[in-house]
């Protein structure tokens, strides 16, 4: 009890809740309003006034001490990471949330200790362009068996990210005289302005239940590219008909075209066999390009592209430009991490974690809101909730919003402060409400982590709402 009184006593005098001057009671009156021994504040106060936190005089009692340790200043009434966390969703569901908290760390740090032991001199200096050889040998490898595609090491690209990715390849075409291509109709904003601020105008391609429909780029006279998602089309999570694959192979072949498949979940789907890359088709036809962020998380900044030979010396030239290179100490580690089977495990064990939400969700989705029929449930990172037709979408989230569950509309919707105190008025609002109890009930005690789906983008075949989620 003394120390504790000692500590409580300096505590309020150095942060300036006691200021220089001020008279303490006596030794018997705070006995008494704490309900302790009065020889156990006298002992206090006579060790602080020993250390020249307070002085004592006949006649004037106990004070604080005229000159003692300056007070600290008083914390923000918000401190930066409070304001954070007072913003962030309990649960998020939005485009590009990947489970972060399920990093393989271990693994990890043990695959970039024997990469950093084993790595050539040369893995320190400036890098090969098109990246280091180790990650692209590995990456031919273990893309030829996990998505069919016919990648020779020489044709891969290791860029730092999709939108890299992307953005170099939209810059590669259009100094090869492209001026348009062809993107499915609703998807990401994101690739869309890449694409424009290469000087590409976007042209939409309509998307139905059998995914993009290749036939219209004929009527497209203009157009020699497309940028397609054909294993799995964000946001429905349809994969793209077999005949259309072949058709728009053959377009692309017939008008010297090139076809962008983003290939972002190949490796996640649940009750079928996976889609093989439409690269495997004609790989001097198709750019394939594929990334870490959703196997492993976004912060590796990690991707790849399999460039046709035709547009390797473009891209490169134009990778050669700017600070486009990717770390090489983590290209050499996640080349270790594939080479010793951690890769593979990891996305079986996070296929079958994934697959477990997903039937959670979609269980607690037919309990608390019936009236929302979800789809495009084969695969992780596309998921659709479609709510009665004639429901605006923007009130379906923000009431969702209010609650503390993160989604994306047709534009973001941030959650807004003091989330729990709003309630949906709509009945769209009170659809996300029940949406919220829903994914409650099924992430309850994981907080902060993504689950399958989430994401509303462009508007719809059909009049409804659309959640999935996507990583750039």
């Amino acid at each position: 009890m003394r120390a504790a009184l000692i500590r409580s006593l300096r505590d309020a005098v150095r942060s300036g809740r006691l200021a220089p001057g001020t008279r303490l009671p006596s030794s018997r009156t705070l006995a008494a309003d704490l309900g302790i021994a009065r020889n156990t504040v006298a002992d206090a106060y006579g060790e602080l006034v020993a250390e020249g936190w307070l002085t004592a005089r006949q006649g004037s009692g106990t004070r604080v001490a005229r000159r003692v340790v300056p007070p600290e200043p008083a914390p923000p009434r918000t401190p930066p990471a409070a304001a954070v966390a007072a913003t962030r969703p309990a649960y998020d569901l939005r485009a590009g949330s990947p489970d972060v908290s399920s990093f393989p760390r271990s693994a990890w740090l043990s695959a970039a200790r024997r990469a950093l032991t084993a790595a050539p001199s040369d893995a320190f200096n400036y890098g090969d362009p098109s990246g280091r050889p180790e990650l692209r040998r590995v990456l031919s490898d273990y893309l030829a068996r996990a998505r069919g595609v016919r990648a020779a090491p020489e044709r891969i690209v290791v860029c730092s990210g999709f939108i890299q990715g992307l953005a170099l390849l939209s810059r590669a075409l259009h100094r090869d005289g492209h001026r348009a291509i062809a993107v499915e109709s609703y998807g990401l904003d994101l690739h869309w302005s890449v694409l424009r601020r290469s000087g590409l105008r976007t042209v939409p391609l309509p998307v139905d239940g059998r995914g993009a429909r290749t036939g219209e780029l004929d009527r497209l006279t203009d157009v020699r590219a497309a940028l397609l998602t054909p294993a799995h089309q964000f946001p429905t999570g349809v994969a793209l008909d077999p005949d259309r694959r072949a058709a728009v192979v053959d377009w692309a072949s017939r008008t010297d075209g090139l076809v962008l498949e983003d290939d972002y979940d190949g490796e996640f789907r649940y009750d079928r066999q996976p889609v093989g890359a439409l690269q495997g088709l004609d790989p001097e036809r198709v750019v394939y390009l594929g990334t870490a962020s959703k196997s492993l998380a976004p912060a590796l900044r990690l991707a790849w592209m399999v460039v046709p030979d035709h547009l390797l010396d473009r891209l490169l030239a134009v990778k050669q430009t700017g600070e486009w290179q990717s770390g090489a100490l983590d290209q050499l580690t996640l080349a270790e991490f594939i080479a010793s089977g951690a890769y593979d495990r990891h996305v079986r064990g996070m296929r079958l974690r994934y697959q477990r939400r997903r039937d959670q969700l979609v269980a607690a989705l037919a309990e608390r809101a019936p009236r929302v029929r979800v789809t495009g449930i084969a695969g992780r990172t596309a998921r659709g909730a479609r709510t009665a037709a004639g429901h605006r979408a923007a009130p379906f989230f923000q009431g969702a919003a209010w609650q503390g569950l993160a989604m994306e509309g047709p534009e973001p919707l941030p959650v807004p402060r003091g989330r729990r105190a709003g309630r949906g008025r709509t009945r769209a609002g009170r659809t996300g409400l029940r949406l919220w109890g829903a994914a409650r009930s099924c992430l309850r005690g994981r907080p902060g982590r993504a689950v399958p789906g989430a994401a509303l983008s462009g508007p719809l075949p059909t009049p409804g709402v659309h959640l999935c989620d996507n990583a750039p």
